[in-house]
């Protein structure tokens, strides 16, 4: 593997920002140090008046293999996660078939291992109906179990009361939870196809997915969490209603000690429900973009340490897709190779430090998901 030298690098990393050389050596950091002098083999890049930000982890990707080539691959959405400053992800089981059984997980590990750009781990999803499945599930074997508290993309709607309370009992790791209230959405998607038929205005999906169906959702989860000592995460929160439910935490070590926890979307901490005019089904997404007044509740919700991970839930769609009606346009929106980016953004803007940026989208991921070896610049890291 390549030696490289990063010579006068700016590293952001653990709430500290540092002139010095960084020297990676077989896929590792062999030595942060000031004045490293270069060995023989190595590849020296002149990092004056650059940062050098540890890779972002993305905990909630949507890659689309197997069973929709079309719309993205491991291989394509890996590549463009790391282009955009992603280095490790953790994918979602709403694929065909379905991450759901053991051997399907396996399977998807093998995929990964012969064609992702990055570090890689798997979600076991949740079904009404394979309790069992969850309760073998080693944990080293997947990052986490995805229980969808509300149907999206796949249909993979965890509703049964009973369920619920197993799984929240006896998962050997950390749940992940989509919060969405199903029966109060498709109540009003009724409502609205009875007033406007199949072409109901994108701005809508703000109504339709409404705040009152993810705050029902989410008080369910965190509710059962605490009933069963469940680590629980609570995915891409976009309403201000939630965010009464989480703990600050602005340390790492605080972090650590929280039971429950809680991820923004840097989608929705970025667009508002007045985008929809000029982007439409383009922002279309579950939970839906809100109002701009849930949009600013969140961004300080980051700041205040109540959120604790910025995270995309990338999930493409074809073009063409997304061109349809707003019954027939998929949920989702392509993100990984602009998360970083966007996240930085904030801090152009004066609303983030950097250190906060890097502690959202690295440090914080790593401890909650105990990932090894990755998330901070540190020797030994890769």
């Amino acid at each position: 593997m390549t030696t490289l030298l990063f010579k006068n690098a700016t590293i952001v990393n653990e709430n500290n920002i540092e002139l010095t050389d960084v020297l990676v050596s077989n896929g590792r950091i062999a030595k942060i140090s000031k004045d490293i002098n270069a060995p023989a083999d190595a590849r020296i890049i002149d990092a004056t008046g650059k940062h050098l930000l540890p890779g972002m982890i993305d905990d909630q990707v949507h890659f689309r293999e197997p069973g929709f080539p079309t719309k993205g691959t491991i291989a394509s959405e890996s590549k463009s996660a790391v282009a955009g400053g992603i280095t490790t992800y953790m994918e979602m089981p709403n694929v065909n078939p379905q991450t759901t059984t053991l051997e399907a997980l396996e399977e998807k590990y093998e995929r990964a291992a012969k064609s992702s750009f990055a570090n890689y781990a798997f979600y076991l999803g949740a079904t009404n109906d394979n309790i069992d499945e969850i309760r073998r599930l080693d944990p080293n074997q997947a990052c986490g179990v995805k229980v969808f508290m509300g149907a999206s993309t796949g249909n993979m709607l965890v509703n049964d009361p009973e369920t619920l309370a197993a799984i929240f009992a006896d998962s050997p790791v950390l749940i992940a939870t989509h919060c969405e209230d199903t029966p109060m959405i498709s109540q009003l998607e009724a409502i609205y196809r009875e007033r406007y038929g199949e072409d109901v205005p994108m701005h809508e999906h703000a109504r339709i997915r409404s705040a009152e169906a993810c705050l029902k959702s989410s008080q369910l989860a965190v509710n059962l969490a605490k009933e069963h000592g469940t680590r629980l995460h609570v995915l891409h929160l976009t309403t201000a209603d939630e965010l009464y439910q989480f703990e600050p935490a602005k340390t790492l070590e605080e972090l650590e000690n929280k039971q429950i926890t809680a991820e923004v979307c840097v989608h929705h901490l970025f667009f508002n429900r007045d985008d929809y005019e000029t982007l439409g089904s383009q922002i279309k997404c579950n939970p839906s973009v809100k109002d701009k007044w849930h949009q600013d509740a969140l961004v300080q919700a980051v700041k205040d340490g109540i959120i604790d991970i910025i995270a995309t839930d990338h999930a493409p769609h074809t073009w063409d897709e997304k061109q349809g009606t707003y019954f027939n346009a998929p949920s989702g929106v392509p993100l990984v190779q602009h998360a970083l980016q966007s996240a930085l953004e904030f801090y152009h803007r004066g609303e983030f430090d950097l250190g906060l940026v890097v502690q959202k989208t690295a440090h914080a991921p790593a401890v909650r998901y105990q990932v090894k070896d990755r998330g901070f610049i540190r020797e030994g890291y890769c």
